[in-house]
């Protein structure tokens, strides 16, 4: 099924042919054709047009709009991870254009479905969401639409507060045998031997007393809580702090979406080059008439097109997985080809392997942008592509090129990937200074917190746990502790653990 004009179902079968041809493997996928100002408008709503209603969303829709009519930016295409996958197209595009997105649609589908990250998402989220603004009107009419949406606002500015790596790894540590309360007191393990009478030499009575002893004093010393240091400040807020019902529930939904939103973010550079690798492929070998030729090539240039200001995800994806392609095709891999110091015998190298797709299509399964790029991006890679990493001159007032050399550029580019280069906090302890008030924990990785977006966070935080929340971080290398008490803002020294 697909809500197209005639003209473009035709279009629509043989880019999906195409597509299945090189072994793409997606759901149904329902495409509809929308104005710009449509397209926009469900653009806002992240992909969604039945989402919550909230004022965020009219902003992002100015923001589009002014950035469409003054020919900033254009949205081709727009396409949601559901099952059904539904896309956008825009009304305005050349029938060319329609080709090359269908072709890029297909293959994001392909990932949604394949690629690890997305095994845990919610794939019928479009009925989800609507079932969300349906509560959340509800909400607006019990409560008022001003007090709901002043609450939204709070959980909204700690949506990226959740523990992205949860749903594929076990956090909560079990219980240990030795924690377990006895009758007859703390169990200490001896020292293993193999000969009895060795036995009392090797665990004296006097080292088994104070290993008791000591296994005692720690059973009643006060347990931090939580036991270990929580990532999911969310979810923490959503069982443990003093809420109404509606706001646990809003919470609740929030996160979700957050946690459904969460592998995009991991998978950029992933999703969208290899995406951007199929509609090339796709147009220059099956779909792309002559008369066409010029206007793809056109169109698709601007898709990669390198910024002097930012990383282009399309173009470095796409560079990574024809290199990843052409490396396993011609053996370019393993430890003979690692060990080979010939620079002219390494350009030479062809081993005629033949293993280029099944590879690439391996690495769209099992890798996530981080993994992606520690794994594949080489020293080759980083001085065939001219890459560099470059940072803001204060004194000059300008960015500037940093670094050329290959550990730096990488260390750069992974630093930006891991969390989306956000701050990674956690949750220390919900009774700190034996209070009720909340302290927080910044994971200090050589880039300090931003003053102001610190301050706004802790006053939305200190609203919903209604009592004071601090965070203790690193500055200058020095271990600080920030806090909103509801009224003031604090700052002082304190021991970075």
């Amino acid at each position: 099924m697909s809500l197209l004009p005639p003209h473009l179902r035709d279009v629509h079968e043989e880019m999906k042919a195409h597509a299945k041809g090189f072994g793409l493997d997606f759901f149904e996928t329902i495409f509809e054709v929308l104005t710009y100002d449509e397209i926009n408008m469900v653009a806002a709503y992240g992909g969604f047009p039945s989402r919550y209603p909230h004022w965020k969303f009219g902003m992002e829709y100015e923001r589009l709009s002014k950035s469409y009519s003054y020919g900033l930016s254009r949205i081709y295409e727009m396409v949601i991870n559901n099952d059904p996958c539904y896309a956008y197209l825009l009304e305005s595009n050349e029938d060319v254009d329609q080709k090359m997105v269908m072709a890029h649609v297909f293959a994001h589908c392909d990932f949604f479905k394949n690629n690890f990250c997305f095994q845990h998402t919610n794939r019928k989220m479009m009925d989800e969401m609507a079932n969300h603004a349906t509560r959340i009107r509800k909400y607006h009419d019990r409560y008022g639409i001003e007090t709901v949406e002043a609450f939204i606002d709070r959980v909204l500015s700690i949506d990226n507060l959740i523990d992205i790596h949860s749903p594929y790894i076990v956090r909560k540590r079990p219980k240990l045998d030795e924690d377990t309360p006895s009758l007859a007191g703390p169990q200490v393990k001896e020292l293993p031997t193999d000969k009895e009478y060795m036995r009392n030499f090797i665990n004296p009575r006097e080292y088994m007393d104070a290993q008791r002893a000591k296994l005692e004093a720690e059973r009643k010393k006060p347990k931090r809580f939580p036991e270990h240091p929580e990532r999911d400040v969310m979810l923490f807020l959503m069982e443990h702090a003093p809420l109404e019902r509606w706001q646990r529930d809003v919470i609740d939904m929030l996160r979700e979406e957050a946690y459904y939103f969460a592998p995009q973010g991991m998978t950029k550079i992933m999703n969208e080059g290899w995406a951007t690798y199929w509609h090339a492929k796709i147009m220059a070998e099956k779909a792309c008439k002559p008369e066409e030729l010029i206007d793809f090539a056109d169109h698709h240039s601007a898709v990669v097109s390198l910024s002097g200001q930012s990383l282009n995800p399309y173009k470095m994806g796409l560079e990574l997985y024809r290199n990843i392609e052409e490396r396993w095709d011609k053996g370019r891999f393993g430890k003979e080809y690692d060990e080979c110091d010939d620079i002219a015998e390494r350009r030479r190298w062809d081993k005629q392997l033949g293993l280029g797709r099944q590879k690439i299509f391996e690495v769209r399964k099992h890798y996530s942008d981080v993994t992606f790029i520690d794994e594949f991006l080489t020293l080759d890679f980083v001085r065939e592509n001219k890459l560099f990493s470059f940072g803001y001159n204060k004194k000059r007032a300008r960015f500037e090129i940093t670094s050329r050399e290959f550990k730096e550029v990488k260390d750069k580019l992974l630093t930006q990937l891991t969390n989306f280069g956000q701050p990674v906090i956690a949750v220390l302890d919900a009774n700190h200074d034996n209070r009720g008030e909340l302290l927080l924990r910044h994971r200090h990785d050589g880039v300090d917190l931003d003053p102001e977006y610190t301050k706004a966070t802790l006053q939305n935080l200190q609203a919903i746990w209604n009592r004071p929340v601090h965070v203790l971080t690193k500055t200058e290398n020095k271990g600080v502790m920030y806090g909103f008490d509801g009224k003031d803002f604090l700052e002082r020294s304190a021991e970075y653990q």
